[in-house]
């Protein structure tokens, strides 16, 4: 279901109130705290992350003017779907303490396919710089809208977190031939009561470009309020998951950085090398010289209009006719075909590689081949690797950013009486990323297998470590393995403490 019938089924329909408000751009609305510069910014990498690029214009031999496409790596989109594969995958265990919360949770994510879903939008949000997800309402389900960085846009924030926001959504109606362009912009605000509230306005345009005048929203909303106010929020209805690192494009900006950001010149100068490339291998095709007496000329005369065809082997386009010589001093055929440096455009593009995966902070060889072994995972590890440190910084806002999601789905089931469980802590929630393509599983058992064999660590700490689920979790399974009850593993634990301790 589009997103559309979504909020038809949140809002009902209520009274319009006429203004006379007109946007050129999106940005020229009162309240959106985002600059022209930032939106342009997302928009430019949404171009490199689609690969769209101008035209080549050049001049032939004749002093033609001519376009011609630009041959392109697609780096942005090689780059975000492959470190969004290493970050997340639907291997991933997503798990609340509670029983009750979880149950419902689980069957949320599973009609919903969120794993799958949001294993995709990663990639978004990493070549984009941001992404946000919003809870919904459908019917007697939870669902999950994933916002994208062209469509989200702050009203305000601090310095940590986003508290308010824009979700803009286009729709095109015709009316008789023309095209009508609607926006909707979907304001997520906090009022001074401390009640969440929801503003939607729609705009009409007959220009695509343009966002044009405020209409009534009936519209095209037949069912949706102006304003509707969502009570008893502990915090925003969305959630914000950006990129790792500080915007140093606009330090202000509470947006972030797409993780290609500040490597767009050696994107350039990489794709420029490989259209270069790429042109000399089509233009280094098999070229001669070939004497006047060796080419067959026909003439086909067609009333006052004479047409010269000359031939020297048919289906042959490798030849340059070359005038001059004669029986006494005959012109050989000549090749004229030049050597294509194909060596040192290689080496070009390997080199820009390189610091291409410098720039986004990933180990060296990961986009490029030098003809090495590949290493193994604990080499990678012990070796404290780019690519591993980035995936754990990324990791960690994503755990953050999972757990801030499902509260906000238990909260807005709660408050539309779908779901009457207890609400968790976030350090209720686990959430399990599995990192086997850079841990060693074996090396950190045996490691944990040490510690608790010396009595520096418990059976539960090894569990919670290994199995890296929460704290109650392990103690739970420690039980079970020891086939006693809970209470009986806390009095071994406080045991293990009183020997290793001495009190």
């Amino acid at each position: 279901m589009g997103i559309i019938e979504t909020i038809k089924d949140i809002f009902k329909r209520g009274k319009y109130v006429m203004t006379t408000e007109n946007l050129t751009k999106i940005t020229d609305h009162p309240k959106i705290a985002v600059s022209e510069d930032e939106y342009n910014r997302i928009r430019e990498n949404l171009n490199y992350f689609a690969g769209r690029f101008n035209k080549v214009v050049y001049k032939d031999s004749n002093g033609t003017v001519c376009k011609r496409d630009f041959n392109h790596l697609p780096l942005a989109r090689t780059a975000s779907k492959k470190i969004a594969s290493l970050v997340f995958n639907e291997q991933a265990e997503i798990k609340v303490d509670d029983e009750k919360a979880n149950e419902f949770i689980q069957e949320q994510f599973k009609n919903d396919r969120f794993l799958k879903n949001f294993e995709r939008y990663l990639e978004s949000c990493l070549a984009l710089g941001g992404l946000a997800m919003r809870p919904y309402i459908d019917k007697d389900k939870v669902r999950i809208s994933f916002v994208q960085a062209p469509v989200f846009l702050p009203l305000q924030s601090n310095t940590q977190d986003i508290s308010s926001a824009a979700i803009v959504t286009k729709t095109i109606k015709a009316e008789g031939k023309k095209q009508k362009y609607y926006t909707l912009i979907e304001l997520h605000e906090w009022k001074k009561d401390g009640h969440y509230t929801i503003t939607n306005e729609l705009y009409k345009s007959d220009n695509q470009k343009i966002v044009g005048s405020r209409v009534p929203l009936s519209e095209i909303y037949e069912d949706l309020e102006e304003t509707v106010e969502v009570k008893n929020l502990s915090r925003p209805l969305f959630t914000y998951l950006k990129p790792s690192g500080m915007n140093n494009k606009d330090i202000n900006s509470p947006l972030g950085l797409s993780i290609f950001d500040n490597a767009k010149t050696t994107i350039d100068f990489i794709n420029t090398t490989y259209d270069e490339f790429m042109w000399e291998v089509k233009m280094g095709q098999r070229r001669v010289l070939v004497p006047a007496q060796l080419v067959k000329t026909e003439f086909d005369q067609r009333g006052d209009k004479v047409t010269v065809r000359r031939e020297f082997e048919a289906g042959q386009n490798v030849y340059q006719q070359l005038d001059g010589g004669g029986i006494d001093n005959p012109v050989s055929i000549t090749d004229l075909t030049t050597p294509i440096r194909s060596d040192d455009y290689i080496k070009a593009i390997n080199e820009g590689l390189a610091l291409f995966e410098m720039q986004i902070g990933v180990s060296a060889g990961m986009f490029s081949f030098d003809g090495k072994s590949m290493k193994t995972a604990t080499e990678i590890v012990s070796e404290n690797s780019d690519t591993y440190q980035m995936r754990n910084s990324i990791v960690s806002l994503v755990e953050h950013s999972l757990k801030e999601l499902i509260v906000s789905m238990l909260e807005l089931a709660k408050a539309y009486k779908l779901y009457n469980g207890n609400i968790p802590d976030m350090e209720d929630i686990s959430i399990n990323l599995d990192d086997g393509v850079f841990t060693d599983r074996n090396a950190e058992l045996d490691y944990w297998i040490k510690v608790v064999t010396a009595g520096f660590g418990t059976h539960a700490m090894a569990i919670e470590k290994v199995l890296n689920v929460t704290p109650e979790e392990a103690m739970k399974i420690e039980s079970e393995v020891h086939g006693h009850t809970l209470d009986e593993a806390n009095s071994e634990r406080d045991q293990t403490d009183i020997d290793i301790y001495g009190e």
